[in-house]
């Protein structure tokens, strides 16, 4: 029995299959036809049961006949799958940033959601990154360069675009600046952390784990190391495809 899951986010859509191991994985850019993209992907594949999570999941799964399951409960369930020992989880998606606190027995105990300000996610990173004439890719690494630290004073997407802008018509390296766009989302992070109560071991998922400057600075402000999958971004949909397997949802 092969079973499917789908995690349809703001800035891509992930896929993943699995029977009693994960047989497929994939992310893609979600574009302006999510539902389109979700129908290519699962195309010539045979599966009993799909499950959606994500902004996209109501719509989804409306049209392709699956059923939903919350973000926070996606991404629980694929954490404690991939470190049967994981009792956190802290997700920077695109247009949000999660942090879970799970119980002993790996369900949901405690979350906080930044759902409503681009502070701290992929987008606000993307946005600065292009100030700064770099890549989202990229932008992690050009911190790491820094041979100065400096502080930016707002989170707020348009007014911290307006301080880089003045950071660099006042000759501040790009380094230094990008750093201190790091030093601002890992603190707002640790705030996020400190309110839900996080336990070792901590899984950081999503696409902004791939940027190593945020891993670091994560692990410094809250004393602890992170464990970073091999597929960050695939972790709800591989939540969502182990769900469908156990005939367990909820919205």
């Amino acid at each position: 029995m092969i079973y499917a899951g789908l995690d349809v986010g703001s800035r891509t859509i992930k896929m993943v299959t699995f029977d009693s191991v994960v047989r497929e994985a994939k992310v893609v850019a979600a574009g302006v036809n999510p539902l389109q993209l979700c129908r290519e992907l699962l195309e010539n594949k045979e599966y009993s049961r799909l499950v959606v999570t994500g902004y996209g999941r109501h719509l989804v799964a409306s049209a392709l006949g699956g059923d939903i399951v919350s973000e926070i409960k996606a991404f629980a369930i694929g954490a404690r799958y991939l470190f049967p020992e994981c009792r956190s989880v802290i997700d920077i998606g695109g247009q949000d940033c999660k942090v879970i606190l799970l119980t002993e027995e790996g369900g949901v105990g405690k979350f906080e959601m930044n759902d409503r300000c681009a502070a701290g996610t992929g987008r606000f990173l993307e946005i600065m990154a292009g100030t700064l004439e770099t890549s989202v890719a990229d932008i992690g690494d050009l911190a790491l360069s820094a041979s100065r630290t400096i502080s930016i004073n707002s989170l707020c997407t348009v007014f911290a675009e307006s301080e880089v802008i003045s950071l660099i018509a006042r000759g501040e390296e790009p380094g230094a600046i990008a750093l201190a766009i790091h030093e601002a989302i890992a603190t707002r992070i640790r705030t996020m952390v400190l309110r839900v109560g996080i336990k070792e071991k901590i899984v950081f998922a999503g696409g902004g784990s791939y940027n190593r400057c945020l891993a670091r600075l994560l692990e410094q402000k809250l004393g602890k190391q992170l464990i970073i999958p091999e597929s960050p971004q695939t972790v709800g949909a591989l939540g969502a495809a182990l769900l469908a397997g156990e005939c367990k949802t909820g919205n």
